[in-house]
């Protein structure tokens, strides 16, 4: 399998993090795949941010949640760019996608635009969270799901394979060899993250990693030739 280069909510290194211009940049860069998040507004709106929160990278303050579609629209997202729903996304670019959801509501209403832009063979989704992975996987038959993890220890391959994700993306500053191990007796497909520098990149390729999550579509570029 090649070794996949996965852009970071797009390129955020570069360019505003969650935007279509973060997302088209990435694609022009070549990365392989495009990580993003997903929160729902207060009227259902599958909209993409990392946090919960409108104010790290929005001119604006206050939980999603409690936002309609139409107020987070007017908001700027960095560089008058505005937060976009999932759908514009997938019409933005053609690259696959990694669709990361932080709860069951989310897992329910990706499951909906999945079933009707058929979009198994081409979204796999995220989650830190083991019961968010069993409902998008529960109603979504074939779906390709991954576990997320930042703290962890070798347990994290029991915890993915009960809720039946092919893959872990982990958190390089606690990875081991001991941990990619268990993972490959497991068959799980292993991708590090957030690999941003040469050494980061160096350690991936050491533990022969399947892939790594970047904030610079440079990663691309040496990739494949690191040892």
């Amino acid at each position: 399998m090649n070794f996949l280069t996965i852009g970071h909510r797009g390129v955020m290194g570069t360019e505003p993090e969650n935007t279509l211009r973060s997302f088209v940049a990435a694609q022009a860069a070549g990365l392989d795949v495009i990580e993003l998040d997903l929160h729902l507004s207060k009227d259902g709106a599958l909209v993409v941010m990392h946090d919960a929160d409108v104010r790290r990278t929005t001119d604006g303050s206050g939980p999603i949640a409690e936002k309609t579609l139409a107020e987070l629209r007017e908001l700027d997202a960095g560089l008058g760019e505005r937060i976009p729903v999932f759908e514009e996304v997938l019409d933005a670019v053609r690259a696959p996608l990694q669709a990361e959801i932080k709860d069951v509501a989310a897992a329910r209403a990706l499951a909906d635009v999945m079933h009707a832009r058929d979009l198994v063979g081409r979204v796999e989704v995220l989650s830190f969270h083991d019961e968010a992975i069993a409902e998008i996987a529960r109603l979504v038959p074939g779906v390709r799901t991954a576990l997320v993890a930042s703290r962890y220890g070798v347990d994290v391959v029991q915890r993915a394979t009960a809720v039946g994700a092919a893959t872990l993306v982990l958190n390089i500053r606690r990875l081991t060899l001991e941990i990619v191990e268990h993972a490959r007796k497991a068959d799980l497909r292993v991708i590090g993250w957030v690999v941003n520098t040469q050494d980061d990149l160096r350690l991936v390729r050491a533990l022969q990693l399947d892939g790594a999550t970047t904030d610079y579509p440079d990663i691309k570029r040496t990739g494949r030739f690191t040892a």
